[in-house]
C-alpha cells in the first residue's frame, strides 16, 4: 500500500542520511537571521509543547534540544509536558497559542495526521492549524515480549495470535497512533490479531505497565525499547523498518522474519500556523542548529536513533503526503477494540 512504501522510502533515506542529518534549509541563515526583528524579546520566554508524559522519547528529544534552542534565540526555553487523548490535549493547546513564535511544540506523526481526520475525535484543529518548522527522526516501530514469554520469534507470536485472536494484550501510546497502526497493519498483512490497550499519556505509561505485566506485549519505537533490552527487561523480536536498527544489531527485521512491513513514528517540530515571516525563519534555524548540533545527534544515536532532518517546507510537504495515505487506512482504526 502507498503508506507502507512512504513509510519505508523515509525509513530508507533515514538510514542514507546516517547521522549527520540532511540538507540545509535555504530559508535558514542563522538564528540571528531575519533583520529587524524583535523577536524572542529580551525576557520573554517560549513554550515548548510536549503532547505526551514526561521520560518518553518525544519528552526526551525536546529536552535535549532545549538548551541548544536557548543558546540560538537568547532566551529561555520550557519544555510543558501536556500528556492525554494521545497527543491531542497539547496539540489542541498548541495550536490555540497566538502564532507570535512564543508557543511551539513537539509533534509526531501518525497521531498529528490522523486525529483531526476522525470525527468521533472531535479535533478542533487540522492539519493546516499547524506551521511545521523541523522534522529530527524517525522512529521504527518494534514488537517486544516479556523475557519470560514462550514466543522466541516474531513468527511465533504472530502465529498465537492468529490461531487465538485477541488472545493477548498489546500496547499502544493511545488511539489512532503509530503503535495502534502498527497492530492494525499486522492484522491487515498477517491475520494476527492482538487486543490493543491505550495509554494515552505516551511510551512512559505504555512501558511502565509492561513492566508491571499488565501487558503481554510491548509495541513501542526503538528508542523505548534500547534500554529494556540491554537491561533484560524485554525481549525484543522485530523491527517494522527496511534494515535493521544499529542499537539492535541481532534483532531480525520484520522483512527478514518474512513480513514485508515498515512502520514508525515521525517525529519534528511546529508552531500554530500563521506565523510572521521573520519569526519563522529564526525559530526554523534555531530548530535546524539544535537537531543537527553534534551533542544532540550523538545523544539521539544513544537512544537509538537517526538523524533525519527536514526544513519546515518539506516538513510540511511529508505531513501533506501521509494525509492522503492514512485518510485510505483509517477505517482500520476506527473499529472498536
Amino acid at each position: 500500500m502507498k503508506t507502507r512504501m512512504r513509510l519505508a522510502a523515509a525509513l530508507a533515506a533515514a538510514s542514507l542520511i546516517g547521522l549527520t542529518g540532511c540538507g540545509a534549509n535555504p530559508g535558514a541563515t542563522g538564528a540571528a537571521g531575519a533583520a529587524g526583528s524583535d523577536f524572542p524579546k529580551k525576557g520573554k520566554s517560549i513554550d515548548l509543547i510536549v503532547a505526551f508524559g514526561s521520560g518518553g522519547a518525544v519528552d526526551t528529544a525536546a529536552r535535549l534540544i532545549q538548551p541548544v534552542l536557548e543558546k540560538e534565540l537568547g532566551t529561555n526555553v520550557e519544555v510543558i509536558n501536556k500528556p492525554g487523548a494521545g497527543g491531542q490535549i497539547g496539540y489542541t493547546q498548541l495550536t490555540s497559542a497566538k502564532p507570535d513564535g512564543y508557543t511551539i511544540g513537539a509533534t509526531g506523526s501518525p497521531s498529528v495526521v490522523v486525529s483531526p481526520l476522525d470525527p468521533s475525535r472531535g479535533a478542533k484543529y487540522t492539519r493546516e492549524s499547524f506551521q511545521p518548522l523541523g522534522r529530527q527522526v524517525i522512529d521504527p516501530t518494534v514488537i517486544a515480549v516479556q523475557p519470560d514469554s514462550p514466543y522466541q520469534t516474531l513468527k511465533e507470536l504472530l502465529d498465537a495470535a492468529k490461531a487465538n485472536p485477541k488472545s493477548m494484550t498489546a500496547s499502544t501510546t493511545g488511539l489512532q497512533t503509530g503503535e495502534h497502526f502498527a497492530l492494525a497493519q499486522i492484522q491487515e498483512e498477517t491475520g494476527s490479531e492482538f487486543a490493543p490497550v491505550h495509554f494515552s499519556e505516551g511510551a512512559s505509561q505504555a512501558t511502565t505497565a509492561f513492566l508491571g505485566k499488565h501487558v503481554e506485549v510491548l509495541v513501542a519505537n526503538v528508542s523505548d525499547v534500547n534500554d529494556l533490552s540491554k537491561q533484560g527487561k524485554a525481549r525484543v523480536l522485530g523491527v517494522m523498518s527496511g534494515e535493521r536498527a544499529p542499537s539492535l544489531p541481532d534483532v531480525p527485521t520484520f522483512k527478514e522474519s518474512g513480513y514485508d512491513m515498515t512502520a514508525g513514528t515521525a517525529r519534528g517540530y511546529s508552531a500554530p500556523a500563521g506565523l510572521p515571516d521573520d519569526v519563522a525563519k529564526k525559530l526554523e534555524a534555531a530548530i535546524q542548529k539544535a537537531i543537527e548540533d553534534p551533542a544532540v545527534v550523538k545523544k539521539m544515536q544513544d537512544l537509538g536513533l537517526q538523524t533525519s532532518y527536514l526544513n519546515g517546507a518539506d516538513y510540511q510537504a511529508f505531513w501533506a503526503g501521509q494525509e492522503g495515505d492514512f485518510k485510505k487506512v483509517l477505517p482500520l482504526v476506527q473499529k472498536k477494540d
